[in-house]
């Protein structure tokens, strides 16, 4: 098994628990957690949770399954009591220290439609991070957060790179595309990406680009796992802290 003591992650979750003007309940998707936690905590990784207004995280109710019919890293999450108490008492992300971690991690869910790509402190921390060499992972629609990061010299950091995110073929699918504020893959290719993925609807893929990693929809977190550890293995930074 790879060995990632002494690297750091932040994970950065959605804040909207709610569609707007509906009594429709979202948040972030809890496998899309959970799958990448387990692969870096188990290799040594160093996990800490944040959000966008700080404070308990919540997760689309959707995600988290029924006892006995979870997947086994949320299961295993539910049942980790320190884990949850971290995931409830979130940092807001105004109150973290960026330069302490080797890189971040978004998982998706449809609650970051509405708080990711509006985040100015969000965009500064993927945009930094993306400039130190520090690995940005998202998967789903966590990319959202990588649409208004740009580089020092005020480019996308999507420009140019290998991306991929749930898929404006899916979000019609899903019966949302006329309901989330805009279309993920639309607006990611519009920021220069050269969008990737695959045309069999929900199926897991996922892509690495350097230091940026990302997956396209909930099957996709199993191998965005392993690109993500595969990429924390191959970076070099060291922690400020």
């Amino acid at each position: 098994m790879t060995d990632l003591s002494g690297k750091r992650a932040l994970f950065i979750l959605t804040s909207v628990s709610q569609f707007p003007e509906s009594d429709r309940l979202t948040g972030f998707y809890m496998d899309e957690m959970a799958i990448p936690y387990w692969a870096l905590r188990d290799a040594g990784v160093e996990i800490d949770f944040a959000s966008i207004k700080g404070g308990e995280a919540p997760a689309d109710p959707s995600s988290i399954g029924e006892e006995g019919d979870r997947k086994p890293s949320v299961q295993r999450f539910l049942d980790d009591g320190d884990a949850m108490a971290d995931l409830q008492t979130s940092k807001a992300i105004g109150d973290v220290e960026i330069d302490q971690y080797d890189g971040l991690f978004l998982p998706g869910g449809h609650g970051t439609m509405w708080d990711f790509a509006q985040s100015d402190e969000l965009a500064n921390f993927v945009g930094h991070m993306f400039d130190k060499g520090g690995i940005v992972g998202a998967v789903c629609h966590g990319p959202a957060g990588l649409l208004s990061a740009t580089t020092s010299g005020g480019v996308p950091i999507v420009a140019d790179r290998k991306i991929n995110a749930f898929t404006d073929a899916e979000e019609r699918e899903v019966g949302l595309a006329d309901v989330v504020p805009y279309l993920l893959e639309t607006e990611l290719r519009a920021k220069g990406a050269k969008f990737e993925a695959t045309s069999d609807k929900f199926s897991a893929y996922a892509v690495r680009d350097g230091n940026i990693v990302t997956g396209q929809n909930p099957a996709s977190a199993e191998p965005v796992a392993r690109l993500l550890v595969e990429a924390f293995a191959d970076t070099q930074l060291t922690n400020a802290a």
